[in-house]
């Protein structure tokens, strides 16, 4: 893909979604790092109600691990995997309490240590909370640039990330990275896409694939109808 139709897909996505912006509900990097870690196969809105109660009773890393673990599970049942992601929550703020004084490291070498805290999550944070430039790769971010052509079918996500880091200025990373989200999310979905009044139409190979088999099942419905 050349870097003139690499501007147009980001040109028309920033017209698109000019104020995409990270939807989890936090005021810091720790509240952040709670809401990604939640946020494993969990919409963002359920994530909002959840944390909604939990940001008011939980305050600091010492918080979350003063109380049993029981406890924390029935404060985030409503989210999916919550037993694991309790654990995960607890153990967290255990390292971050012994190694680095309570407070959320801004390394991303760091951030990627701490339990349940993927590359994705790392991405998120450092870009949301410090202000570093990154692209964080989440379904919809994948699923928009294979369609796109901005990654191969089959890459994985670190070869997704990659790609994108290649082809989008580094200035517009973070920017990128909402503005796919937002697109992915509620333009090009995954199951029902708005291919039919899409303005990436032209550049997006999944579009015309299913534009096409659209137009054949209607020329066949047509013949069908008029051979009655």
């Amino acid at each position: 893909m050349n870097s003139a139709t690499v501007r147009h897909i980001l040109d028309t996505i920033e017209n698109m979604f000019p104020d995409a912006h990270c939807e989890l509900h936090h005021e810091n990097a720790f509240e952040l790092t709670i809401a990604v870690l939640l946020s494993a196969q969990c919409t963002d809105e359920t994530v909002n109600k959840v944390t909604k109660d939990l940001f008011q009773k939980y305050k600091t890393p010492l918080d979350y691990v003063s109380v049993p673990i029981e406890e924390l599970e029935q404060d985030i049942r409503r989210i999916g995997l919550y037993r694991n992601k309790a654990k995960h929550i607890q153990n967290l703020c255990r390292l971050l309490i012994d190694q680095y004084g309570g407070e959320v490291p801004e390394a991303h070498d760091e951030l990627v240590k701490l339990p349940g805290v993927g590359r994705k999550t790392a991405n998120v944070v450092v870009s949301n909370a410090f202000g570093v430039p990154a692209i964080a790769v989440d379904t919809h971010v994948e699923r928009v640039s294979k369609r796109l052509g901005l990654a191969g079918w089959k890459d994985s996500v670190l070869e997704v990330e990659k790609k994108l880091m290649k082809r989008v200025p580094r200035e517009e990373w973070t920017l990128t990275h909402h503005r796919l989200i937002f697109f992915g999310r509620y333009h090009c979905k995954a199951q029902n896409p708005q291919c039919q009044i899409c303005p990436l139409l032209d550049v997006c190979r999944e579009g015309k694939k299913r534009m096409k088999t659209s137009m054949v099942r209607k020329n066949k419905e047509q013949t069908a109808t008029s051979k009655k």
